[in-house]
């Protein structure tokens, strides 16, 4: 027969016939209790804890004359001081349309709160909030450098519950996650840390306590499946909002649909994708009709670069390109056609 397990009553019997000294010294320092992982993690917390903010926010109802009282209804959120000055990040659909946003630290305090600039398409928003005092702040790090694997920790509020802390890994990165308004994020880094309704808007952090993604979605009814936007396109944003308010994006025009090419058209054109954009529709007097685009064309390529899908034509279509002439390259029938248009500035 196999030897059975060996539970915790066992030990007394056990260390009773090991050789040497029976006495076992009592550690009675809770730090030195403390194993490597929770110094870890209670390090990059103090790091960063007085720096995360809970966000509730007040929205006019529709057909509503007043801003606040019986007419507004809330919500809550997270966010992050990054300056010592009170600029906060939080999510976009967080504050999105709000009324009234207030802000309170994690000793108490209690700010109105101005929103600076709101990006529905990163799902990001900064806002600010006066002191007469430097306040707080985090470590923005560097979300190229992570690696699967590594330790992650969320901070926020989740159901109101403030200074809410999980941790576990980054599960993935990369990935793709689709914002409010329909665009994709890209670079989205994957976790298993809990997030729940309300961490919406704070801080995912390393091991050495530096902000390296922003909490912003789960999947519902999926175990530990959460997503965060990386850091390193949340210092894009910010810094597109501190320089116009918003961010800018260029516009040509098209609805269009992802099209797979078959092989013998890649060889007849000598296209180095498999799929290209249809064009189902062109906006009349856009950027793409005033350039000669037609519904039905297939753009493959702008400026040389493979077009394979409509995530990534939005991604092509960044601010560098507005009101630049952009080489165009479409499919028309047994055609390869190239074509010019300029961007302009996507509006809203």
């Amino acid at each position: 027969m196999g030897s059975r397990p060996r539970f915790i009553d066992d030990l007394s019997s056990a260390a009773s016939d090991a050789p040497g000294p029976q006495s076992i010294d009592l550690l009675t320092d809770d730090d030195a209790l403390l194993d490597a992982y929770s110094r870890t993690v209670i390090g990059a917390l103090e790091r960063v804890q007085q720096a995360v903010a809970f966000i509730a926010v007040e929205r006019r109802l529709p057909g509503d004359a007043s801003a606040h009282g019986r007419g507004a209804r809330g919500g809550t959120g997270s966010g992050f001081l990054f300056t010592p000055d009170g600029y906060l990040l939080t999510n976009s659909h967080v504050v999105h349309g709000a009324t009234h946003i207030q802000v309170t630290l994690a000793d108490g305090a209690k700010f109105d709160a101005d929103l600076v600039g709101d990006d529905p398409g990163s799902d990001l928003a900064v806002l600010r909030i006066g002191s007469p005092e430097p306040l707080p702040h985090v470590e923005l790090g560097e979300s190229s450098r992570l690696r699967v694997g590594q330790i992650a920790i969320a901070v926020g509020s989740p159901l109101g519950l403030q200074q809410t802390v999980t941790t576990g890994v980054v599960s993935a990165l990369g990935r793709s996650l689709r914002s409010n308004s329909g665009r994709m994020i890209y670079d989205v880094i994957q976790t298993d840390a809990a997030l729940n309704p309300g961490n919406s808007g704070g801080p995912l952090i390393n091991s050495a306590g530096q902000v390296i993604g922003v909490n912003t979605a789960i999947i519902p009814g999926a175990q530990a499946i959460c997503f965060a936007t990386a850091i390193d396109t949340a210092k894009w944003v910010i810094m597109q909002i501190f320089a116009h308010g918003r961010v800018r994006r260029a516009y040509i025009g098209v609805a269009g649909t992802t099209a797979p090419l078959s092989r013998r058209v890649q060889r007849y054109f000598g296209l180095g994708t498999q799929s290209g954009v249809h064009v189902m529709e062109i906006v009349k007097g856009s950027p793409a009709a005033l350039g000669g685009l037609r519904t039905d064309d297939t753009i493959v390529a702008i400026d040389a670069q493979p077009v394979q899908d409509v995530d990534g034509l939005q991604r092509t279509l960044d601010a560098s390109r507005i009101d630049k002439p952009v080489s165009v390259t479409v499919l028309r029938g047994a055609q390869r056609v190239e074509l010019t248009v300029t961007p302009v500035e996507q509006a809203g």
